[in-house]
């Protein structure tokens, strides 16, 4: 470290300003720490902002364990579980308190994991119910998402305020910088053109997030290509190769939350655009009684309107996974290497006309200055700007596509003939999400893998240090948040955002600890 490019020292630098980076500087700064709080973006919020906000709690840890267990299937250390399942029994509180500096209210409501593993119904989420004097639009004119995100976000606004943690946007983090003896001492930054250092003696906090906005790595370790990113931009890697660049190991590289969805017609736009949130299902439940379907849904109704074909016009799946905003792109990813291509990329959607005046098949989120687009109620604006196409019959619609007719034809009569049997005797989507495809015009577009964000990242133990490719912590850095995330094979939902808060925390305090026995 040279003098001319050195700043004061703080006791802890974090980097990234969603949720889990105002966690853990609230945490750290709640240690006693002095906290510099860099993010690269002007505004900050990351795909937190655009989230649904719900933090997943847990009534039971023991019990929260045993399912995290098996929705992880061995791709987690069971001590790193631990912790997080102790963390999801206790931060219900620490979000109320949080909640309770702006006069804000927080909800709690028991919603089952996703899955029917043992365990499953210790879970809950805490969210953000209402914020006094918020006005949305006012605070955030380029986000659009789920509100729930985005009134916690100004919760964690206000908290990082009031703890005097200094945060300065426009500011990326570009290198780690470490002692002789292999410690991390503080980071590079850069802000206007120009390169400083700024030492921490407690360590530097990695909450950056992941690299769905980085084409590079999403084709270094995804098969399937090309995948949308849906939100946000800013998350492209940066600490992740921080992190590689002093050793870390990495996990979970493969997985990422994400779903199917449109792609703008317009070069301009760099989202894609999710289908409209339908609810989730736990697979093994009775649905008789409508009331007993999950969740966070811009809608009660549970029939779904679409199927989905391949390249040829064959329906090659079932379109309504228990939890299709996470699991939702996983059909999509077989490379054929007779063709050399990949038959389901792109796949269509197809509804009939009943089903395109019901309502908007795509849902835009966003959290970017430079994007605007809100889609039509009735999905007439799509149809004039070429996402969504129609046909009068289901050869011209065929022929739009470049599918075999007789196919496509095929495939539809089966599908309806399905729904009268009220039964799905190819793939086995459940009966009371079944709509036929009768009335034209036919209305259909284009959908493409879609990642909402990246799970994998550096290695990190309880304790949220980052560890080397030996499995030895790296002296002085942690990770928070959505970069090296715990989950390896099946996310739950609001996972994530418990690890941004119990990560968070455990990071902020553990760093503010360090400071003190490591003085400046």
């Amino acid at each position: 470290m040279t003098k001319e490019k050195e700043e004061a020292a703080f006791d802890v630098v974090v980097v990234g300003y969603g949720f889990a980076g105002a966690a853990t500087a609230c945490a750290a700064a709640d240690g006693g720490a002095r906290v510099l709080l860099i993010e690269k973006t002007a505004r900050g919020g990351g795909i937190s902002i655009c989230s649904a906000g719900g933090v997943r709690i847990a009534k039971d840890a023991e019990e929260a364990f045993r399912y995290l267990v098996e929705t992880n299937a061995g791709t987690a250390p069971e001590e790193n579980l631990r912790a997080l399942a102790h963390g999801m029994a206790t931060v219900a509180d620490r979000i109320k308190a949080y909640a309770a500096e702006s006069r804000a209210t927080v909800s709690v409501d028991w919603v089952a994991g996703n899955y029917p593993f043992p365990g499953h119904d210790t879970f809950g989420f805490a969210s953000v119910a209402d914020v006094p004097g918020l006005d949305f639009h006012a605070e955030w004119p380029h986000v659009r998402g789920l509100r729930a995100g985005a009134r916690l976000y100004k919760v964690m606004t206000e908290c990082v305020k009031r703890r005097g943690v200094e945060v300065r946007f426009g500011t990326r983090a570009k290198r780690l910088v470490r002692n002789p003896d292999g410690a991390i001492a503080g980071v590079v930054i850069e802000s206007a053109g120009a390169e400083t250092t700024v030492r921490a003696s407690g360590g530097v906090i990695l909450a950056c997030g992941g690299f769905e906005g980085d084409e590079r790595m999403k084709s270094q370790y995804w098969q399937e290509k090309p995948v949308l990113p849906g939100a946000f931009r800013g998350n492209t890697g940066d600490g992740i190769r921080m992190a590689q660049d002093v050793g870390a190991d990495l996990w979970h590289m493969w997985h990422f939350h994400g779903t199917y969805g449109f792609r703008h017609t317009d070069p301009g736009y760099p989202f894609g655009i999710r289908l409209f949130r339908l609810p989730d299902w736990l697979p093994g439940a009775e649905y008789d009684d409508r009331e007993a379907i999950p969740f966070f849904s811009a809608s009660r109704e549970r029939r779904m309107p679409w199927i989905l074909v391949d390249r040829t016009g064959r329906r090659f799946a079932n379109e309504y996974h228990p939890y299709m905003q996470d699991t939702g792109h996983r059909w999509m990813e077989p490379f054929d290497p007779v063709t050399q291509t990949y038959p389901r990329i792109p796949s269509w959607m197809i509804v009939d006309e009943a089903a395109r005046k019901a309502f908007p098949l795509g849902f835009p989120t966003y959290n970017d200055p430079d994007v605007s687009y809100e889609w039509s109620v009735d999905n007439s604006r799509e149809i004039a700007n070429g996402i969504l196409m129609q046909a009068d019959s289901v050869e011209g619609m065929a022929a739009k596509m470049e599918a075999d007719p007789a196919i496509l034809a095929a495939t539809i009569d089966r599908w309806n003939a399905m729904c009268r049997d009220g039964k799905d005797a190819e793939f086995g989507r459940l009966p009371d999400t079944m709509m036929p495809i009768e009335r034209p015009p036919f209305t259909f577009g284009r959908v493409w893998p879609l990642v909402a964000n990246t799970q994998g990242g550096p290695v990190h133990d309880a304790g949220q240090r980052v560890l080397d490719v030996f499995g030895a912590p790296i002296p002085g850095l942690y990770s928070a948040g959505e970069i090296g995330s715990l989950f390896g094979h099946l996310y739950l939902s609001g996972g994530n955002l418990a690890e941004c808060f119990v990560g968070g925390d455990i990071a902020g305090r553990a760093a503010a600890v360090r400071a003190r026995s490591h003085p400046k």
